[in-house]
């Protein structure tokens, strides 16, 4: 490609109009294996689909290359919630591969991404190897567990007066749809006390209710329980789930699949999880997508019982490194030079002057000639960004280097986050 978007063959990069969606949309699944998505989902897709933020590859009229975003604000170390682009549905068809489709779409995403004033793009990855390559590195995992039921108890905090949670509680089954408007308002409010989760804008919503009997896979419809205050009523927490049924020569053997569970306060929570692990005709609960630091690893009596798994969730790219570093919050006093390597965004590569007086001081992160102390490429700043990994840990594995004494301790101990990032779903 060149650098208007032109190939040599003939290809072009374009953004989308309301009209290229139909045949953009099916590019994108014929990309990830042929397979449409179910109704319920595409009109979702559509209803939150940006198509100025959207590029496609064209071969003439048709598209062979697509990669999109969406508007998001993502919520950083220190409690503030920055714009980012989410990055979603990128993907080339196979008859158009290793002909430089998806580095193209790649250089146009970020570079609209800057002109926006966007310091961050974020991806999860169905191939995370691709990614790395572009400026991506793995800045947060999820937690799988599935727990047979009846192994573990639930420990029951006692009740607080002081904490927002910490009062006589009632559970109470409801529609997830006739909730959901009192669920979110809830989920905004966690939104900062975490990084890596994202505040949704109006639809996204509904990304949690969509369940389509043909996708259901024998579980039963989406269920919801709600923890309130037994006294005001105010909404405490909620969990979303769905049970399926099953039989064996010694009894039942169903499965509880929990989908999100969200709550204010360690006795909302842990009342929400009881309830979860003692629902009649069943024996197995599982979650696959929780926070590395779940209160829940803490709540049970036998947290071998999990069987906790992990994975790979969110991939951050600093697209403007200097706004990035100054908008996040810092652990601890830091004043560091960090010498930045980044060869697909250029404008990143070069010395950067760290300098903040710690938890709630602000950052600066300016230009500087000063020698530098902590040698590292783009990719590793997006690792250690929402603070989940430690630029010690990417020293010991040879991806960051340390030039001045000290430096590498000092900076890794500020980048951390005592609350681990958590992505609460894709995108």
């Amino acid at each position: 490609m060149t650098q208007d978007g032109t190939t040599h063959e003939a290809l072009t990069v374009r953004t989308l109009d309301a009209t290229d969606w139909p045949a953009w949309f099916r590019t994108v699944e014929i990309a990830f294996g042929g397979g449409e998505e179910t109704p319920e989902h595409r009109k979702l897709w559509r209803r939150v689909f940006e198509p100025e933020r959207s590029l496609g590859v064209w071969d003439g009229p048709e598209p062979v290359g697509c990669a999109g975003a969406f508007s998001f604000r993502l919520a950083v170390p220190g409690g503030a919630v920055l714009p980012a682009a989410g990055v979603t549905m990128v993907g080339v068809l196979p008859t158009y591969r290793r002909r430089g489709v998806l580095t193209a779409l790649m250089r146009r995403q970020l570079d609209d991404v800057r002109d926006r004033g966007e310091a961050l793009a974020v991806l999860t990855a169905s191939e995370p190897a691709i990614y790395g390559r572009y400026g991506y590195g793995l800045g947060s995992w999820r937690l799988s567990v599935e727990i047979q039921r009846g192994r573990v108890r639930v420990h029951s905090p006692a009740a607080d007066p002081a904490d927002p949670g910490g009062t006589p509680l009632r559970l109470r089954l409801t529609d997830p749809a006739g909730s959901a408007a009192a669920c979110e308002k809830l989920y905004a409010s966690r939104v900062p006390l975490r990084p890596g989760m994202l505040e949704r804008r109006p639809g996204w919503e509904q990304l949690a209710l969509v369940d389509p009997e043909s996708e259901r896979a024998g579980f039963s419809k989406l269920q919801c329980v709600l923890a309130e205050d037994a006294v005001s009523g105010r909404l405490l927490g909620y969990a979303r789930y769905a049970v399926k049924a099953d039989w064996h020569r010694t009894g039942p053997a169903g499965t509880v699949r929990v989908d999100d569970v969200e709550a204010v306060g360690p006795q909302a929570y842990a009342a929400l999880w009881a309830f979860l692990l003692d629902l009649d005709l069943t024996d197995t609960v599982a979650a696959r997508n929780r926070p590395m630091d779940d209160p829940l690893l803490h709540l049970v009596s036998d947290p071998r019982r999990l069987q906790p798994q992990l994975s790979d969730a969110l991939f951050v790219r600093l697209v403007d490194v200097g706004a990035a570093l100054q908008g996040r919050g810092y652990a601890a006093p830091v004043e560091v030079v960090l010498e930045v390597e980044d060869t697909f965004c250029p404008w990143n590569s070069g010395r950067w002057q760290l300098h903040s007086e710690g938890p709630g001081k602000g950052a600066s992160c300016l230009p500087t000639t000063a020698p530098a102390e902590l040698a590292l490429t783009v990719r590793e700043l997006g690792s250690v960004y929402l603070g989940g990994v430690t630029l010690g840990a990417l020293a010991r594995a040879g991806r960051v280097r340390e030039l001045g004494k000290g430096a590498l301790t000092e900076a890794s101990r500020a980048f951390t986050s005592d609350v681990a990032p958590w992505l609460p779903h894709n995108f």
